[in-house]
């Protein structure tokens, strides 16, 4: 039987588990008849330990897969995807800009968001999925963004537990387990490897003669 290696950034049991429920999904749509191996390479996310915005959450979901193809092209060794995860905040303003004879003044209510990436590639190819986003409570968003406080440690304070990370995450704490931090990252990888499963569709919207959607 055929055996496709998915090597991912990470050694941590609620990514690697995430990559591994997500493949239940889609594993057959991916490559039929094939035996899927999910190996954990700890690598640098070369950002923030906490991501603050979507670009750094993007950026380091990316890199962690990127290290991950260097370790393979270094060691020899035979990974067919890879993929990089990284959980963080995505910061938004809602409201007016107001202008006065002074200048500029905000007016502006801020909001941020948990939110789960995913990078995919083979190495050829990358592309990104992401969770859907749940509301950080605006003691806890000042405790990161303005006391500097790691998210994994502020969650274990706000939530009198420890290790919370490497259980149901503060998604879990959020959303009274209804959405784990597994879960996201697992929704995340599903439309993350999306252009990969469903490569029809990608290809003929991309290069395809004709409007597929006319």
């Amino acid at each position: 039987m055929k055996k496709i290696t998915i090597a991912a950034g990470s050694k941590r049991g609620p990514k690697l588990n995430a990559i591994t429920e997500a493949l239940q999904s889609f594993s057959a749509a991916l490559a039929r008849d094939t035996q899927f191996e999910v190996v954990g390479v700890e690598v640098e996310s070369g950002v923030s330990h906490t991501p603050t915005s979507r670009d750094e959450l993007m950026r380091g979901a990316r890199q962690r897969a990127e290290a991950v193809q260097q370790r393979a092209r270094q060691s020899g060794a035979d990974w067919q995807y890879f993929v990089g995860l990284e959980g963080g905040l995505d910061v938004v303003y809602e409201g007016a800009k107001i202008f006065n004879h002074s200048g500029l003044q905000q007016n502006r209510h801020r909001r941020v968001f948990l939110e789960s990436w995913a990078y995919v590639s083979d190495d050829a190819r990358g592309h990104f999925g992401r969770s859907g986003s749940i509301e950080l409570p605006g003691a806890l968003a000042h405790e990161v963004l303005e006391n500097g406080v790691e998210l994994s440690i502020a969650i274990d304070r706000f939530a009198g537990a420890v290790g919370i990370r490497d259980a149901q995450g503060a998604w879990g704490v959020l959303s009274n387990n209804f959405i784990t931090r597994q879960e996201a990252f697992r929704v995340a990888v599903i439309a993350a490897f999306a252009p990969f499963y469903n490569a029809k569709m990608y290809h003929a919207a991309v290069v395809g003669s004709s409007d597929p959607f006319r």
